[in-house]
């Protein structure tokens, strides 16, 4: 794919040097044959190629689509990077041990959401959205090492719970979710997917174990 040249640069918040002593104080447990770290602008392309590929069909109206979809994900991750808030990180997974040039096989991002979207206002939780592994990775580990290493992000930042949605019909994910111990807070209704007949969300939650910190 090729590089889309950014119109401003990124600060994104592992700048920061304590936000980078936090990640790398709570991710250096995981052992792994993959490294997991912050994105950086040279991943940008890499990303949006495997969000692209793990949430839209390469076929048929859709293939020809596919570079206009592909383009928007890069341009709306470049923007939320670019933010540089405090509590939003893009994570990458490297196989360390891989032979090709772009060894970026997964990818995740962590945020923190408030209850009242609207207003910014009431409760705010961390909220967990684009895990994304390259198809030749899947069931090798990627996407549990990347979920292990929001959690621990996420008690870091100073919170005890984590959230994610995740579409009713994508089983293969749910079972993910489930055996990593994330469980249903709630089936939402959207007239969108009623009139459509679109498949619903589930929005699900996990307790985390402040043991994953030590």
């Amino acid at each position: 794919m090729k590089k889309v040249n950014s119109r401003f640069p990124l600060r994104p918040w592992f700048y920061n040097q304590s936000n980078q002593d936090i990640f790398t104080s709570v991710t250096n447990q995981i052992s792994s044959p993959l490294q997991i770290r912050p994105a950086n602008p040279d991943d940008l392309s890499a990303v949006a190629q495997i969000i692209a590929e793990s949430f839209h069909s390469q076929s048929g109206v859709w293939g020809l689509l596919f570079p206009l979809l592909r383009l928007g994900i890069y341009e709306d991750l470049r923007h939320r990077l670019a933010l540089s808030a405090p509590h939003h990180i893009c994570l990458v997974a490297v196989d360390i041990n891989g032979n090709e040039s772009n060894n970026l096989v997964g990818s995740v991002e962590l945020g923190v959401r408030f209850s009242d979207s609207w207003t910014q206002s009431g409760r705010n939780f961390p909220y967990l959205s684009n895990l994304a592994v390259n198809p030749n990775y899947r069931r090798r580990g990627v996407a549990s090492s990347l979920l292990l290493s929001c959690e621990r992000v996420a008690l870091a930042w100073g919170f005890q719970d984590i959230y994610l949605h995740v579409l009713e019909n994508n089983h293969q994910a749910q079972q993910l979710y489930f055996k990593q111990g994330y469980r249903v807070q709630k089936v939402e209704f959207s007239w969108n997917s009623f009139i459509f007949r679109r498949s619903q969300q589930i929005f699900l939650h996990k307790h985390l174990n402040k043991d994953l910190k030590s």
